[in-house]
């Protein structure tokens, strides 16, 4: 007998750590599946660690790895989900978590090897390459961010959570915002956070620009969770959202209203869009306060939380039952915190369109037949973190929006504007056969808005203007013994500051200056559609050039006899007198001159270093042709030498009056 109870009480003390152990695991799965992943973490933990089963210790790691995911702590849920996918008993779903906690953490590069080997466990799912081209979109937008300027609000930030504001003024001097703060009204500390219940905070601007010390919002906060304020443009109506939340278990949220009174708010009633088992949250009025946005996961959405919106006749009326903002807006993932601007294009957060990290910031553009136009707002608006929450000022591209890119876990509040369009132009003139820059030359801008300056090139051929946005510009460059010189350049269209280079070439009236690419059929002199091209450069430059008279120059190689070249010559240099004569140049400007064979090239820089094989300084006659190596080097220095030039005969005509 006593050797039986001595077997039963040693089964006893072997079974009595795998109940513990049970109870351990159990206790975590019920703060989890009540979302309070919070107080899950350590409970998964101390299971980890009491555990000798290497699969179960592998669940658990997982677990942990979840938990961190949930409460938005990327840092923590990379270092777990990494210890998770080394495991023998690893699921697909924490390699894909991995990548996903590398691209919130900003590493792209290390992102996109991830979801590779995701592709790889699981080829069928398709989120791996949207991801992966997300992450490569990023890298992209950070190397060319949008012009925004961004700093943190450290006036209205704290350690505790700081997010979704919103302006209570129309001089947008008041701010409220949703804050886990100490002096919050409810005592409670959330188990999905480890925070305090939020509640709404105001501060008011001073003389000097200083938010003043965040206060609750009187009248409207309560023992719950209190946040994501939304004003009419009238600012007398607030509409807010009130979750309640019990130990364990899952509450809806339900969106609430109140009526300013003089200097003070009355008490919230609440909408009663949805039954307060659901969530209804993240409340977004129109302008005419006929349209409310707002986010919720029931029936009929698109998976996650969606955002959906219900509509009135009048501001009398009781609101229409709920519609769903469509697949424009709405992902499998989730869509949060709607804004409607004055001019009716909403800004929302998402995790399921291609994004840099976390929740990104969208722009949506309504389309006249219902649609939506979406565009990610990029850096520096968004960042790898999460990004949401985001209000204006009026119309202005100036406001605050919220964000945890500062590497903690906390929501913080950040100011943004877009800073005036800033344009530059820094030019250079130089000589356009030797490359050398050109000092001392005059340089005239002229604009399309009017303006008209005018500025002189300094040592080095240097000159700079500032422009302005929206307008069409046109340099003109003049310097005595060169022909003046021309370049244009538009700010229209441009959405970012930039800095405009141009060169000038200004071409010397000293030698004679050749045509490029006029050509002609063999034996021909009527001028090829291909020449026209440079044609009409020269006539544009001439009319920049009124007082210039100029001599066409035609010359052939060294083929056939003299005379005909010489013939020859003389009508193509004609056929291009006529072509300039066409183009409305006065034909008391032009004269034609065929030179046959009788002045062949001379190497200069540029042809020697275009062909290594022609010696700088010499002469393309007959007889150092004759002397190159090949078929092709003397076909080469044949065709040099066929071209057409022009001088300058006189710089003092005075063109005739029209």
């Amino acid at each position: 007998m006593k050797s039986r109870v001595i077997v039963i009480l040693l089964v006893f003390l072997q079974v009595l750590p795998l109940f513990s152990q049970k109870r351990k695991v159990g206790r975590a799965y019920e703060f989890f599946e009540s979302g309070e992943y919070y107080e899950a973490i350590d409970h998964f933990k101390n299971a980890y660690s009491k555990s000798k089963d290497k699969e179960v210790k592998a669940e658990m790691v997982f677990m942990v790895a979840e938990c961190y995911r949930l409460v938005n702590d990327p840092r923590n849920a990379e270092l777990w989900y990494k210890r998770a996918v080394k495991s023998a008993y690893s699921r697909p779903e924490a390699q894909y978590w991995l990548a996903d906690a590398l691209k919130k953490n900003g590493r792209y590069e290390q992102a996109i090897e991830e979801y590779k080997k995701y592709k790889q466990l699981a080829p069928a799912d398709a989120r791996a390459d949207r991801e992966i081209r997300a992450c490569e979109l990023a890298s992209e937008w950070l190397r060319n961010p949008e012009s925004y300027r961004v700093e943190e609000l450290k006036e209205l930030n704290s350690r505790d959570a700081d997010f979704s504001p919103a302006f209570a003024r129309d001089d947008f001097g008041v701010i409220y915002f949703t804050s886990s703060r100490e002096g919050t009204q409810g005592k409670k500390t959330h188990g999905a956070t480890g925070q305090s219940f939020t509640d709404i905070f105001e501060s008011r601007i001073d003389k000097k620009g200083k938010w003043s010390l965040p206060v609750p919002l009187e009248n409207i906060n309560s023992e719950f969770e209190d946040g994501t304020p939304n004003i009419t443009s009238d600012f007398n109506e607030i509409y807010f959202t009130r979750c309640e939340v019990g130990k364990r278990e899952k509450k809806g949220c339900i969106i609430m209203r109140s009526t300013k009174s003089g200097e003070k708010w009355d008490d919230p009633q609440n909408v009663g869009l949805l039954a307060d088992t659901l969530v209804a949250a993240h409340p977004a009025i129109s302008t005419d306060g006929l349209t409310l946005f707002f986010v919720s996961d029931i029936a009929g959405g698109y998976g996650g939380k969606d955002i959906w919106y219900v509509t009135r006749d009048k501001l009398s009326d009781s609101w229409s039952g709920p519609k769903n903002a469509g697949p424009d807006i709405n992902t499998p993932n989730d869509e949060l915190f709607p804004y409607i601007r004055t001019d009716g294009v909403l800004f929302f957060s998402s995790n399921g369109h291609i994004g840099m990290g976390g929740l990104d910031i969208f722009k949506a553009v309504p389309q006249p037949d219902g649609s939506w136009i979406v565009q990610n707002m990029k850096p520096p608006i968004n960042s790898n973190a999460d990004d949401f929450g985001i209000v204006f000022q009026g119309n202005t591209e100036t406001g605050v929006f919220s964000s945890t890119r500062k590497g903690r876990r906390n929501d913080e509040l950040y100011y943004f504007e877009m800073p005036p369009l800033r344009f530059t132009v820094a030019g250079l003139v130089k000589d356009e056969k030797t490359g050398v820059p050109i000092p001392a030359a005059s340089v005239q801008l002229i604009a399309s808005d009017g303006a008209n300056m005018q500025t002189e090139t300094g040592t080095g051929g240097d000159f700079k203007f500032t422009l302005r946005p929206n307008v069409d510009y046109i340099f003109l460059v003049s310097k005595k013994n060169y022909l003046n010189g021309k370049e244009r350049l538009t700010t229209k269209g441009q959405e970012k500051s930039r800095d405009f280079m141009v060169t000038i070439l200004l071409s010397s009236i000293d030698k004679p200056i050749e045509l490029p690419n006029i050509f002609y059929d063999f034996g021909k002199w009527d001028l090829r559609p291909e020449s026209m091209v440079s044609l009409d450069r020269l006539v544009e430059t001439l009319n920049d050039n009124p007082t210039v008279t100029i001599e066409l120059m035609s010359h052939t190689d060294s083929r056939d006899t003299e005379e005909y070249n010489i013939e020859l010559s003389q009508k193509r240099a004609q056929s291009v007198v006529d072509y300039l004569v066409s183009k409305g140049i006065d034909i008391e400007r032009l004269s034609a001159k065929g030179y046959g064979e009788s002045s062949p090239k001379v190497v200069d820089a540029g042809l020697a270093a275009i062909y290594p094989f022609l010696k700088q300084g010499a002469t393309l006659t007959e007889q150092y042709i004759n002397s190159l190596t090949s078929d092709e080097q003397r076909e080469i220095a044949h065709q040099i030498n066929r071209r057409t030039e022009f001088r300058v005969l006189r710089t003092d005509y005075e063109p005739k009056k029209k």
